[in-house]
């Protein structure tokens, strides 16, 4: 256990968490709704401090980050919980702390990461947010041995905490799970507004792509489209946008995204939007990353191998023209 970082005292031995929108008040011997803050004796805990649920070498490319570092692997590590409760999760048994943990040190990390010849360390699977004490640890001594961090998120942050963890924080890939608010509230239990401030937030300090799951006759109109294109290419339009498609899972059943969804997603997208990219799904469109200014491709994909043709850096090899990405 490490205290948390951000809470207060309430009456009755009771407190408030600072850390995440819900500002969850909580009772003596009481988890949070993120299952990552206990309260003992008066005083808010991160308990489940170093434990880790899952810990793999993946491809960057399964984050999904496209733009930093493509073809490199990085080591990603997992722990317990999440501040949203979102009906299609598709990873529910980490979030209900339904697997087995481990303990484990920052040093522990930086030390593994550096072992696989890693690049960095990518916080993933879960929301890494909720295990901030444990992720800054680990993300400024990673900082100091020369790895790269990346955040996998919802991005349900309060601003305050996110200044301190953003200064080492390179790469992130944010969920954004629909532009309503309605559809938060009801698939998530949270709203949408946070995640929309961390977004506009971390572009002005690291690289950002936003991904986007197509939950069938939920987020997948047209309009709904429409409009987080249109508030997404106001933020950036070099963010790079993945659209993932859903299965059914966990508490929610609709129909898996149809095909056409994507296609009209991908085709509303690349009107406002330089990078738009398919994801969940066996298909070329929106898999490739081609020049904006001259059209070459810079990264061929097929699934997860990943072949880099035209792309120098953060330029085009054919017309130099500057690109949106984090390379050798």
């Amino acid at each position: 256990m490490k205290q948390a970082s951000y809470w207060e005292a309430r009456e009755e031995g009771k407190v408030r968490c600072r850390l995440c929108p819900h500002q969850c008040v909580i009772s003596p011997d009481r988890e949070g709704i993120c299952k990552n803050k206990r309260n003992v004796d008066g005083k808010l805990f991160a308990h489940r401090y170093g434990e880790i649920s899952a810990l793999a070498l993946d491809p960057i490319e399964k984050k999904p980050l496209y733009h930093f570092h493509p073809g490199r692997m990085i080591l990603s590590v997992g722990t317990i919980g999440c501040n949203l409760s979102c009906r299609f999760c598709q990873n529910y048994h980490l979030v209900q702390g339904q697997v087995p943990t481990d303990p484990a040190t920052p040093e522990e990390i930086v030390q593994a990461a550096i072992k696989q010849r890693s690049f960095g360390i990518s916080y993933t699977y879960n929301e890494p947010f909720i295990s901030f004490e444990f992720v800054l640890d680990t993300a400024k001594l990673a900082k100091e041995k020369g790895l790269s961090n990346v955040l996998v998120t919802n991005g349900y942050y309060n601003p305050e905490p996110f200044e301190e963890l953003l200064p080492f924080i390179d790469a992130m890939n944010i969920d954004l799970k629909s532009i309503r608010d309605g559809f938060y509230k009801k698939l998530c239990k949270a709203r949408v507004e946070p995640v929309k401030v961390t977004i506009a937030r971390a572009v002005k300090d690291c690289l950002v792509e936003v991904t986007n799951l197509l939950v069938t006759g939920e987020n997948d109109s047209d309009e709904d489209l429409r409009d987080l294109v249109d508030w997404l290419a106001g933020v950036g339009p070099e963010i790079p946008l993945h659209f993932s498609a859903y299965r059914p899972m966990f508490k929610l059943n609709n129909p898996s995204t149809p095909l056409e969804r994507l296609n009209r997603a991908y085709e509303i997208a690349s009107q406002k939007m330089k990078w738009v990219y398919l994801g969940n799904v066996m298909m070329e469109l929106g898999q490739d990353s081609n020049c904006p200014h001259c059209r070459a491709r810079l990264v061929r994909r097929r699934g997860y191998s990943t072949k880099l043709e035209n792309l120098r850096g953060s330029e085009c090899g054919k017309c130099g023209g500057a690109v949106n990405f984090v390379a050798e």
